[in-house]
């Protein structure tokens, strides 16, 4: 009985050590002095380096939101290219602070991989883009065609799924990661290349010959698309949920990079809590008051960032779903108060 007594002690303080340990991830990441981030390798308009290795994209700059909100330093962050199969372990296992890799939200991810999802930085999609050569249409007709598809993902599930419904014969062509998919599309190893449309677009311009090939009208799946941290610490996923919000709130009341300084004197009571002029918001999340200001004047709001990213590889915003819900959008920020 004792021996019982014990061992369920035992476990019992194993529990709270491994939930401490988990509860301190804002305290690490001061120490070490960044942020570290899980992206995808190569997506443009999302995550992508240059020759310099120089990162870019709406996933990259959400990140250096958060490094701006910690350390007053966009810089304050290193990236850390994955997988679709790497990328939950990754974040599970430490390696990374935050997983902002165009990772859709879906209820297994966030209730069986010990992952919690803090917002939606780009409402998507599954689509499919085909040669123009093959004649094709509408996805209705791509019954028995070779599809390019990467392994790990919700995008290999929703199009099982949609062939399945439609009684079509589904031949899907698997690979491990995108960049593989694209270059056995491009090298014509298959008749058809799925994924979430943003990336479609996004891809197509890095064919051979971007202007053969063209995206289908079906949109077949939800594709709800935001940064994950890890469960069992609070402050730390309220940190990451408060910098997606602030960057649409300062949006929505037209606070951007260049105007920011300015904005500081606005007689706007939601505008001066937003940039810590009144209130101690920031003590709540383990910040300084000024922690929203610094996100501004350093990677400018959620218009600034997807214009800066998105609208360049052809998906516009205007009036989409990733539009202000003032404007006809989902994008929407519970109030700061």
């Amino acid at each position: 009985m004792n021996k019982k007594i014990v061992t369920i002690a035992l476990g019992a303080a194993l529990s709270l050590s491994a939930s401490a340990a988990m509860a301190d991830t804002l305290e690490d990441v001061q120490a070490k002095g960044y942020l570290q981030c899980g992206v995808a390798p190569s997506t443009p308009g999302f995550a992508s380096p240059d020759e310099n290795n120089n990162w870019s994209g709406i996933d990259v700059d959400y990140c250096r939101a958060m490094a701006a909100a910690i350390f007053d330093d966009p810089e304050a962050v290193r990236f850390t290219p994955l997988t679709s199969k790497e990328r939950f372990t990754a974040l599970s296992s430490g390696e990374i602070d935050v997983l902002s890799r165009t990772t859709t939200w879906t209820m297994s991810r966030d209730t069986n991989l010990g992952i919690s999802f803090t917002g939606v930085m780009f409402y998507d999609g599954q689509g499919f883009m085909v040669p123009k050569d093959l004649g094709v249409n509408s996805a209705l007709e791509l019954s028995d065609a070779a599809v390019c598809i990467e392994a790990g993902t919700t995008t290999e599930l929703n199009a099982a799924d949609y062939f399945a419904t439609n009684g079509m014969n589904y031949n899907p062509v698997v690979f491990e990661d995108q960049d593989e998919v694209v270059k056995a599309y491009d090298d014509g190893r298959c008749d058809v290349f799925t994924t979430d449309s943003s990336a479609l677009a996004a891809e197509r311009l890095s064919l051979a010959d971007p202007d053969s090939h063209k995206i289908l009208p079906e949109i077949i799946s939800k594709e709800p698309l935001g940064p994950s941290v890890r469960q069992g610490d609070d402050l730390w996923f309220n940190i990451s949920r408060w910098v997606y919000f602030a960057l649409l709130e300062a949006e929505e009341y037209g606070v951007t990079q260049a105007n920011v300084d300015e904005m500081l004197g606005s007689e706007n009571p939601s505008v001066r809590r937003l940039l810590g002029v009144e209130g101690e918001f920031g003590k709540a999340i383990g910040l300084s008051d000024d922690w929203a200001y610094r996100i501004i004047k350093h990677t400018g709001n959620y218009g600034e960032i997807y214009e800066r990213n998105v609208t360049p590889i052809g998906i516009d915003r205007a009036g989409s779903l990733n539009d202000l819900w003032t404007r006809g959008g989902l994008q929407y920020s519970p109030p700061i108060r």
